[in-house]
Order: structure tokens, then C-alpha cells, then sequence
């Protein structure tokens, strides 16, 4: 006679639970584990039914919390996963880590760039940095999806519940060409990023730079025109040097020659004041990205 095997646990419903529990929230829960809200609470429905027990109930305020069989699996999930993972770390061998995946907008100034890759070529010389210049949302969408190991980005366009380094913080400013004054003209002509784009995380409703402009200009019933619409700072910079258009951006330092900030007695409102922060991926073992990240804390520090 064949005995029929019990029916086994799915490691991966069982990551989401726990996930679940800590979070308090299938959003929440959802943004970590990378699936759709709707994916999660199906996968929650099949372990419940696997288990034939109710796991999870709605409280006041819409939070989830365990039932007393979730009580119960809980702290036995927990032993499972981690039973699991130290399995797999104890016989998967782990490369040395040779590459790090940067991370890295155009709004950053070359010369603290510089002094990074200075002193991180001094200490590990043997490490390959591989650096990306793209937008911070497309730099948060691609460290989230495993794509980058570490980045710098603008605050609001990290993932939520992402730990994060704050760097430094710096007021916006709005640049202008030296001899062309299109700072002076009624309506302003801009150059800013779409108020859409593909990257945009979902809890924005617009650009979040393209916003900080409007809004300001909006405020003290400035007028203006989008002249020049560009996803880079690259293509807002070119339409500020041809004399078409006015722009803003944070660092000034690498401004190309026949380009200058806006002085405040010059009639355009001042912009807000942006957090730049420095953001790891979850992967677990990667002492040389850990270093990197350091140098760039430690002279972001001495910077400001």
C-alpha cells in the first residue's frame, strides 16, 4: 500500500504571511515582496486553505492583525524561514562581490562624485563601480526590481518603506542664460521634465521637480510657458544654454560657461529645499557596496 505524502508548506506563502504580520497592511506588504495587492491576498487565501484556518482579520481602521491560529503559526513560520534561509546561505557559496551597481542622477556635482571614486579606487582598487546616470524615479524602479546595488536619489521618489541615508539637503534653484535674460520675460519660458512619465511611483501625481516649479510660479501669479520638454537634466540644461529657456536644478558648481543661477532680487520666486538620500538594495552580503556606502555618507558629511 502507498502512503500518501502530507501535504507540504509553500516557503513563499509563508514569507508573506510574516510579512503581512509585521506590516500590518497587505499594501504595505504588497511593496515589499514586489506582487500586486490583489496577488498578495491571494496568496494568503491559499495558505488558508491549505491550513484550513482563517489567519488574518480586519480591525478598526482597516489594519489587519493575526487570528489566534495566525498567533499561533506565526513564531513557527518564522522558525521555518529561517531554518530555510540558513540552509541556503550555509551551502550556497557566495561569489566575491567584484562590481558595484551605482546609482547615480545628473543633479549630483561632479567634483563630490570625484573625490568618491578618488578614494573608494585607494581602498578597493580591484572593484569594478558601474554607474548609472538616469532620473531618480528610473534610479528607484530599478534598485527596487534588483537592477542596482546602491543609489542616490531625491526624497519622494524612494520606495516606500525603504531604509534610507539622508546625505545632505540643498535649495532648488532656477538657472538662466548670462546673456540672453530669458529670466525677464512675460510669460516665463520653461524647460522642466514631463509631468508624466513612465517612472513616476504611484503616490505622485506629477514630476516631482516639475511640480516644485509650477507650484512656485503659480503662488506668486507668475506666468509661464513649457517650452522645452525634456526627461534629463542633460535636455534642460541644453534648452537653458541655446537661450530658450529657464530651467531649475540643485547644483550649480557644474554649470556649463554662459549659464547662472537666478538671483533672488530678480523677480522669480524661490524654490523648496530637496533631501538627497542614498538607498541600498536588500541584498544581504555585499561588504563592498556596505563600503562604498560608508565613503559616501562620510563625505557627504564633510561636504556640507
Amino acid at each position: 500500500m502507498i502512503m500518501a505524502l502530507p501535504t507540504g508548506l509553500d516557503l513563499d506563502l509563508l514569507r508573506t504571511f510574516v510579512i503581512i504580520a509585521e506590516e500590518q497592511s497587505f499594501t504595505r506588504a504588497a511593496d515589499r515582496v514586489g506582487r500586486t495587492q490583489s496577488a498578495v491576498s491571494l496568496q494568503m487565501q491559499r495558505l488558508e486553505s491549505v491550513l484550513d484556518q482563517s489567519l488574518l482579520e480586519r480591525s478598526k481602521g482597516n489594519a489587519v492583525v493575526l487570528s489566534a491560529q495566525g498567533l499561533a503559526l506565526l513564531g513557527r513560520a518564522k522558525e521555518i524561514l529561517k531554518l530555510n534561509d540558513d540552509i541556503m546561505q550555509s551551502l550556497r557559496q557566495e561569489p566575491a562581490q567584484t562590481i558595484v551597481r551605482l546609482g547615480i542622477p545628473a543633479e549630483i556635482p561632479n567634483q563630490f562624485l570625484s573625490r568618491v571614486f578618488e578614494r573608494f579606487s585607494q581602498i578597493a582598487p580591484s572593484i569594478e563601480v558601474k554607474i548609472t546616470n538616469a532620473p531618480s524615479c528610473e534610479l528607484a524602479a530599478k534598485l527596487k526590481l534588483g537592477q542596482l546595488d546602491l543609489i542616490i536619489v531625491e526624497d519622494g521618489l524612494a520606495p516606500r518603506q525603504w531604509p534610507a541615508t539622508v546625505l545632505w539637503r540643498q535649495r532648488l534653484l532656477w538657472v538662466t542664460s548670462e546673456t540672453q535674460n530669458q529670466h525677464l520675460r512675460d510669460p516665463l519660458p520653461l524647460a522642466l521634465s514631463p509631468s508624466e512619465c513612465e517612472f513616476r511611483p504611484p503616490w505622485l501625481t506629477e514630476c516631482l521637480w516639475h511640480g516644485f516649479a509650477v507650484r512656485a510660479l503659480e503662488q506668486s501669479k507668475r506666468k509661464y510657458r513649457q517650452v522645452s520638454t525634456s526627461n534629463t537634466t542633460a535636455g534642460h540644461i541644453a534648452a537653458a544654454s541655446a537661450g530658450l529657456a529657464v530651467t531649475a536644478t540643485m547644483s550649480i558648481a557644474d554649470l556649463p560657461v554662459g549659464l547662472r543661477a537666478v538671483r533672488p532680487d530678480e523677480g522669480l520666486p524661490p524654490l523648496p529645499e530637496v533631501s538627497i538620500l542614498m538607498l541600498k538594495s536588500r541584498q544581504i552580503n555585499q561588504p563592498m557596496t556596505d563600503r562604498l556606502a560608508e565613503l559616501i555618507q562620510e563625505l557627504s558629511t564633510a561636504t556640507t
